[in-house]
């Protein structure tokens, strides 16, 4: 049966999906984590500590099933891809999975008994299940940016030759800081919104702005640091080819990752947006603007994610040691009926997830207040 769109249209439907979910991840989950991680800084007491955790309290279960569902299409569509980082970057992933399982368990438990050590020994998980992710999410990045040192043999199984300290270079602790910051920023931005007036809001917005400084700084010192790194293929891919990386052939070019901004002139949205996203924010924190602050949070966010894609393109993730085991769009994705079906499905049910999340944040929202720690027993 002939299917209705051609394999390569399908490996880039699927590449841009992936991208989307990395952001929808950092847009929603994002802010939780960047909340986490300045929990212990902006809430000096109880009811202080209670109000923050509270204002991510009712949707971060359904936020970290982006995280969930970016794993799953890597795996579906990407599945040479997953086995090599998952493999390859296991101990990363072990140390960011440890401390995400701190985080359900802080908010489940913290409030259970009153002591001042034990509140306070769950609130410092939070912060470590929050701090911990958002630094090795962005190392991630910077090693896929840098490149793997990963092998394929004949028989297309990858082997991964570098150690876990290996990943953290100076370009990828840059990468890794940006992601922090930009996280931070985000979450600033979304307590400035959630919770009333008062010392919560206020701290939050200078820290937001230390933040935002940062993002700004680090993403373009990332940019800078990046103008060393690239790879570009040789000779001609087939984009409608078999999934099979042995077939083509990548090398190391310095600069690369800055071709396609010539070749495709509309990509420059991306960095463009980064920035300025997190200059508005920035700008809405110091005149207390909360929307503005929050739709410029999201902003540098999606753009921040999105330069790292569009600069790779082809590349999904470049080979450091064998010029033949780099995974391009082209070469590494699942079956074209295979894709097709996953597109069917997507088409399907995304709609729905998007409008329930949209419900549920509308029958959520509001500020949260110190008052209602005292009335509502739903709260944590």
């Amino acid at each position: 049966m002939e299917l209705p769109l051609d394999y390569p249209t399908l490996r880039l439907i699927w590449w841009g999906l992936l991208g989307v979910l990395l952001i929808g991840f950092a847009l929603t989950d994002g802010f939780d984590m960047g909340v986490g991680a300045l929990l212990p800084f902006i809430a000096r007491k109880d009811d202080e500590r209670r109000t923050v955790i509270n204002t991510i309290g009712a949707t971060w279960e359904g936020n970290q099933v982006w995280f969930i569902t970016g794993g799953a299409a890597i795996f579906a569509a990407w599945p040479m891809v997953y086995g090599a980082t998952f493999s390859g970057f296991y101990l990363a992933m072990f140390l960011v999975l440890s401390a995400m399982i701190l985080r359900p368990v802080a908010f489940k438990y913290r409030s259970k008994r009153p002591e001042a050590k034990w509140r306070s020994f769950w609130d410092w998980s939070l912060f470590t299940g929050s701090f911990v992710p958002a630094l090795v999410f962005g190392v991630a990045v910077g090693n896929v940016l840098q490149g793997a040192p990963i092998r394929l043999d004949s028989d297309l199984r990858s082997t991964y030759h570098g150690s876990f300290f290996e990943l953290f270079t100076p370009f990828t602790l840059v990468c890794g800081l940006l992601s922090t910051a930009m996280l931070a920023l985000h979450g600033a931005a979304w307590l400035a919104i959630k919770t009333e007036p008062g010392p919560i809001v206020e701290r939050a917005r200078r820290f937001g702005l230390v933040a935002g400084v940062a993002s700004l700084v680090l993403f373009a010192l990332g940019g800078l640091l990046a103008m060393k790194l690239g790879f570009r293929v040789e000779g001609v891919v087939d984009p409608a080819g078999p999934s099979n990386p042995l077939r083509a052939t990548a090398v190391a070019a310095p600069g690369a990752w800055f071709d396609n901004y010539g070749r495709y002139p509309w990509m420059i949205i991306a960095p463009v947006l980064g920035f300025v996203g997190a200059a508005f924010a920035t700008f809405g924190l110091l005149k207390r603007q909360e929307g503005l602050a929050f739709g410029g949070s999201s902003a540098s966010a999606a753009g921040i994610i999105a330069t790292s894609g569009l600069s790779m393109f082809p590349f999904i993730l470049p080979s450091t040691v064998d010029a033949h085991s780099s995974f391009l769009v082209w070469n590494a994705s699942s079956s074209h009926t295979t894709l097709f079906i996953m597109l069917v499905v997507v088409v399907l049910l995304l709609p729905v997830v998007l409008a329930y999340t949209a419900f549920v944040y509308r029958v959520l929202w509001g500020r949260t207040s110190s008052a209602a720690l005292k009335t509502d027993p739903a709260l944590y």
